[in-house]
């Protein structure tokens, strides 16, 4: 915050206190009668008058009791501008206290999971708490994109299937989630042309067994070697150290219809994982690798 607008909250949240206090002052100093009294404001409404009696005392200490508690409370703590109270307490320091003991406290929990290998953290059902706190760990910082069941969504991968661009094994998992996945696409719409376009997005989709346009997919299968190959194999069946998608199994990241194949192609696509090396401890990754390990591998 600026030095403009910290003055700017200090002034403003003061002087509406001050202002509340004199108004507060002013009127009881104003009022005719200091104690009860019989004489009536002079209206009445359905036949009750209002008398003209002064503001209980108990009621009046109250407020004035608010007022001293508020410039208390803007003295200890933080609340006018960027003046950080007598006290030195802030809620990002209280958050990391709070952190630093909850580190503290499941190290040796998170340490005793981290020995074993994923594949003995899955296989064993002594290990479920573990992996229940993997499951909690990956809803925390996993979910917004691969769901809260990580069945995916468009554009996100499904986790709990057999299909994986880049491996499902532990390593290469842990790999993923540790430092992250980059891929990329190119567009083919300026080198085939639109009907190179739809030629070999008719022979795509014939790898999984769509029906098709025959002759298209004839004239797609050779462009498709000339240029797809060096990527998703001459199978067609992708290339993991790439993250080439297999084309052969019928699942699609960004969709199966013509229409969204075509606009794969004609395109491209890019894709992020983000890494998390710097968010979460290897302990905590380990987990979140075992749990959706488990997803794959019941």
């Amino acid at each position: 915050m600026s030095a403009f607008w910290s003055a700017w909250v200090t002034v403003i949240t003061l002087a509406v206190i001050l202002g509340c206090t004199w108004l507060l002052l002013a009127t009881r100093k104003s009022q005719p009668h200091q104690d009860t009294t019989e004489e009536t404001l002079g209206h009445e409404f359905d036949g009750i008058e209002e008398y003209d009696n002064p503001l209980p005392k108990w009621w009046f200490q109250m407020f004035i009791g608010t007022v001293i508690f508020g410039l208390a409370y803007l003295a200890l703590y933080p609340g006018l501008g960027t003046f950080q109270g007598l006290l030195g307490w802030s809620s990002t320091g209280q958050w990391e206290e709070e952190m630093q003991h909850a580190e503290e406290t499941y190290k040796p929990v998170f340490a005793k999971y981290a020995a074993l290998p994923v594949e003995e953290l899955v296989a064993n059902s002594e290990n479920e708490n573990g992996l229940k706190m993997g499951q909690r760990m990956f809803a925390n910082n996993c979910s917004l994109c691969h769901g809260t069941a990580a069945t995916g969504a468009y554009g996100f991968p499904n986790l709990t299937d057999a299909d994986w661009l880049y491996g499902g094994d532990a390593n290469t998992i842990k790999a993923s989630i540790t430092n992250g996945r980059s891929g990329s696409m190119p567009p083919w719409g300026a080198v085939l042309g639109e009907e190179g376009v739809r030629d070999v997005t008719s022979y795509v989709l014939s790898l999984s067994g769509a029906e098709v346009d025959g002759e298209a997919a004839a004239r797609g299968q050779t462009q498709f070697q000339a240029l797809c190959t060096a990527c998703h194999g001459a199978d067609a069946k992708g290339l993991p150290i790439l993250g080439a998608p297999n084309l052969t199994d019928d699942v699609w990241l960004y969709g199966g219809s013509f229409e969204k194949v075509a606009h794969t192609i004609r395109n491209g696509r890019n894709g992020v994982m983000p890494a998390h090396k710097d968010l979460l401890s290897d302990e905590k990754i380990h987990l979140i690798t075992a749990y959706v390990y488990s997803l794959s591998n019941k």
